[in-house]
């Protein structure tokens, strides 16, 4: 649990923004951004913590690649989400993109104020949320993003499912307008590689 908090609290240093960012700004930033990579940071629901690597590539693209002993990868690509674990022989479960929280920020032209996924607009005095939800199954649960200023940046998220457990997830600094090969995204070379 201090570890959380610790977590916690290197993210509340983060300097504050005086206000909270428009939507416009944050579609902007979304619309600027081609390529980013780096790292992040897992707090899940049963307060272990798992790392890894992050790679977007809009539109569409993004990768999850957790570290070991964790064998799991999440990739976007293709219309669809794959979740796909490497030391399993079952197949990816795989989600249609447009029904995920993903889609909001992976499409090609972001406009968080027509998406009728952003149920929320808030600030926290340190962060401006977006909070964003299926809007044919709220049920499903919720996606809180946390974007701080100077420049604008994507800081966290965090995922609450359909029985209210949350799952954090912060980045650590993002190197944006890299090339990144497509051949991270592709599901099915990824399939072959981990037979």
């Amino acid at each position: 649990m201090r570890l959380i908090a610790s977590l916690i609290g290197i993210l509340m240093a983060v300097p504050a923004a005086a206000e909270k960012l428009p939507l416009s700004a944050l579609s902007a930033y979304f619309n600027g951004l081609e390529t980013a990579q780096g790292t992040f940071q897992q707090i899940n629901n049963d307060g272990s913590i798992s790392t890894g690597e992050i790679l977007i590539k809009r539109p569409g693209r993004m990768r999850f690649e957790y570290d070991p002993p964790d064998t799991a990868l999440v990739l976007a690509a293709n219309r669809a989400v794959y979740i796909l674990d490497k030391k399993s022989n079952q197949p990816p479960e795989t989600y249609p993109l447009r029904r995920t929280p993903l889609w909001i920020i992976l499409q090609r032209n972001v406009d968080l104020s027509q998406a009728e996924m952003v149920v929320g607009h808030d600030f926290d005095d340190t962060a401006t949320i977006v909070t964003a939800q299926d809007p044919e199954r709220p049920e499903l649960g919720t996606i809180r993003m946390y974007f701080t200023a100077d420049p604008v940046a994507l800081r966290q998220w965090v995922i609450t499912d359909e029985y209210g457990n949350d799952t954090t997830v912060v980045l650590g600094p993002l190197e944006t307008g890299g090339r990144i090969v497509n051949s991270n995204f592709n599901i099915d070379r990824l399939i072959e590689d981990n037979r």
